[in-house]
Parts: structure tokens; C-alpha cells; sequence
């Protein structure tokens, strides 16, 4: 029986991250993927690659999501970047509405396109209206540390005390991205799921930065999810699935590499 996941996120027109690294997750796990836009963001090749940023209409997003969930028998989504109050308040809305059995949310604060100011009326608006509606989330170290209140975060438990404080906001579970931002020779994630903490570690892929891992996480722990598997199950698969796929990351024009989901 195929799996649905309606995917609320933003295009990256490099299909690097966002929505285009979301559909391919999907596939790859045998999941069918649709996906309702945010924003559109266009890296700037002439100006360092920085990025270009356009909202889209909350009432357009609301359409996209009316479309899918009258096609398919959706019970999971994944939700990326926002990127403005107004879509914010429609995603909580449609949350609110549809009552989806997973709600896994990647917690996208800012873009570099956007307004310097729409910083915090992004983070308040997160934090009051999709947090409480999240079932996982899961922020990368600076999403940690800025919902947490923690400065710091050096060591696992320092990961784990971060999850726990985050889930006080409303989420029933936190899986804390470490990648490779955590000291050590290992790339770690830990998970709070409401009772315990989780720790998955892999040897670091040459301690680098890879554009997409963090979506396509997200994205495959929803995949998961939507097939049937339990939470720490689901965290397990999509840890080596992103694993594989940064040791198979491409090489482009851009200052960064790209993770790839494909064999």
C-alpha cells in the first residue's frame, strides 16, 4: 500500500534543499511526495551565491494544500521553510483543520534574502503557532540554541537537555541535528521523544557541510513515519539514508556541496 506525505516547504531552484531534496527523499524511500510552495528562493551566482527570496501568497498555499489532501489519503506531512507570518498562520490553520496523525517540522528561522526584521516576528509566530501542532521536530544547532535559550551546546547532553527544554514548547518529540557541529570525530543527532533520549552517531563524512542534509533528514524521518515505523525506528533509517547520501553529495558551481539521495 503507498505511503502519501504532503511536503509544506520552500523551492530551492538548485533542487538542492528544500521541497526539490524533499520529493527526491520520498522517492527514494518508496513514499509518494507532494508538495504545497512556500517561498522561492534563486541563489545569486553574481552576488556570492547569496540568496533571492520571494514569498507566496498565504491563499495560494492554502490552494495547493486543498488540492492534494482532496486527491490523496495524506496522514503525514513534513513542513520546511515558511518564510513569513502569513503563511505561518495558514500552515497552523491547515494543521488545525486536517489533524495529521505526523507533523514533522524542520524549524527554518530566517533566510538571507529576507528582511533583517522578519527575524523574530518568524521566530514568535514558530514558536506560538506550529511548535505546539508539531508530533517531531527538528532543529538544526543554531534552530537549537535559539528556541532552546541555550548559548551553548558542546556535548550530547548539552544536545539533550536542549531537546527536552524545546519540547516544553509544545512538540511531543526533538531530534537535535548535531552533523558536524558537535566537537569529536562523529557526526551525532539526539532524540527526546517525550520519555527518553536517543543518541545516533556515525563517523563524520570529512568533517563537511553539505546543502540539503538537514531537509533530507526531516524529510526521510517523515517517509518513515508515514510507512508505518515507530519514531525511534524511523530516526535510525533516515540517519543512514542522509549518511549515505552526503558520503554521494555532488560537486557544483556553488562554494558548498550538495547532498545526493540516489545511488
Amino acid at each position: 500500500m503507498t505511503a502519501f506525505v504532503l511536503d509544506i516547504a520552500g523551492s530551492e531552484s538548485t533542487g538542492g534543499a528544500g521541497c526539490q531534496a524533499d520529493l527526491r527523499t520520498f522517492h527514494q524511500l518508496g513514499v509518494y511526495g507532494t508538495c504545497a510552495l512556500t517561498c522561492i528562493v534563486a541563489f545569486d551566482p553574481e552576488n556570492n551565491w547569496d540568496h533571492r527570496f520571494v514569498p507566496i501568497d498565504a491563499q495560494v498555499l492554502r490552494n495547493q494544500v486543498e488540492a492534494s489532501t482532496a486527491c490523496w489519503d495524506v496522514d503525514t506531512v513534513k513542513i520546511g521553510m515558511l518564510g513569513t507570518v502569513p503563511v505561518i498562520e495558514a500552515t497552523a490553520d491547515i494543521l488545525k483543520e486536517h489533524n495529521f496523525q505526523h507533523v514533522v517540522v524542520d524549524p527554518v528561522l530566517i533566510c538571507k534574502g529576507q528582511e533583517p526584521g522578519a527575524a523574530l516576528d518568524i521566530d514568535n509566530a514558530l514558536r506560538e503557532q506550529i511548535l505546539p501542532l508539531a508530533t517531531v521536530l527538528t532543529p538544526n544547532m543554531f534552530e537549537t540554541k535559539t528556541l532552546s535559550g541555550m548559548t551553548e551546546i558542546n556535548t550530547v547532553d548539552d544536545m539533550a537537555e536542549a531537546a527536552k527544554r524545546i519540547s516544553d514548547h509544545g512538540p511531543n518529540a526533538v531530534l537535535v541535528k548535531g552533523g558536524v557541529h558537535l566537537p569529536g570525530d562523529e557526526a551525532v543527532d539526539v532524540l527526546w521523544d517525550g520519555s527518553e533520549v536517543h543518541v545516533y552517531a556515525e563517523p563524520k563524512v570529512e568533517d563537511v557541510l553539505v546543502s540539503g542534509a538537514g531537509d533530507s533528514l526531516a524529510a526521510a524521518v517523515a517517509a518513515e513515519l508515514a510507512k508505518g515505523e515507530d519514531l525511534q525506528t524511523a530516526v535510525a533509517h533516515a540517519k543512514d539514508f542522509v549518511t549515505a547520501g552526503i558520503h554521494n553529495r555532488l560537486s557544483a558551481a556553488t562554494p558548498f556541496e550538495v547532498v545526493w539521495q540516489g545511488e
